[in-house]
């Protein structure tokens, strides 16, 4: 397997793709792309971009794994039921697929989440078995890139950290819903301070052709 050096910030030590290395995209579906039903400002530049990694990890034969929101109708987060937001992501509904440009290998794992009417889920690992998946299959670190920065990327990210996990951000490969403006900046710092990597897909590209 080729060894790819990656550059992030300046106090992160260089790095390489390994064996024990997994990438999560994390909820890039329809509902959340422009013109969806809960869309994230920009939420379809991630695509690109994550199909950069996705290629790059397919080539090196590491895990990929998609995460997605796969409610019921009648899901607690919607506002008929007294949660914050409109319907979105109901399971089997076009809104709830995978954002259409999206390249999802057939290899891939799927998990989905928040599947029953009574608990929501920002976390990819919440109410999933997702640590105990990747833990079994020897995995230690991850590339983590999706929507939304401050809510399902957050929560995914601190989850992996308190699950043992060494968390690479894909700070590139995300967006916010800035509900609050500066939403998105506060996530991505408390994502740093917990202990995650920036990295973006020039400083790998820079690094492979070095």
């Amino acid at each position: 397997m080729k060894r790819h050096r990656l550059a992030g910030s300046g106090r992160m030590p260089a790095l390489h793709l390994q064996r024990g290395d997994a990438l999560l995209v994390v909820d890039v579906q329809r509902d959340f792309l422009p013109g969806g039903a809960l869309a994230v400002p920009d939420g379809d530049r991630v695509v690109p971009v994550l199909n950069e990694y996705i290629a790059l990890f397919a080539r090196e034969e590491l895990p990929i794994v998609f995460s997605r929101d796969w409610h019921p109708a009648d899901h607690c987060s919607f506002q008929a039921r007294g949660g914050p937001w409109p319907p979105h992501c109901v399971a089997g509904s076009p809104g709830a697929c995978f954002a259409p440009r999206l390249k999802v290998p057939a290899v891939a794992t799927v998990v989905s989440k928040a599947t029953t009417s009574a608990a929501d889920a920002y976390s990819a690992f919440e109410r999933t078995c997702l640590a105990e998946w990747l833990h079994g299959r020897g995995r230690r670190r991850l590339f983590i890139g999706g929507l939304a920065t401050d809510y399902c990327v957050l929560a995914t990210v601190r989850d992996a950290l308190a699950a043992g996990f060494e968390v690479m951000l894909l700070v590139d490969a995300i967006r916010a819903v800035d509900v609050h403006p500066g939403d998105g900046a506060r996530a991505l710092q408390a994502m740093r301070a917990a202990g995650a990597h920036p990295v973006t897909l020039a400083a790998l590209d820079r690094a492979v052709h070095a």
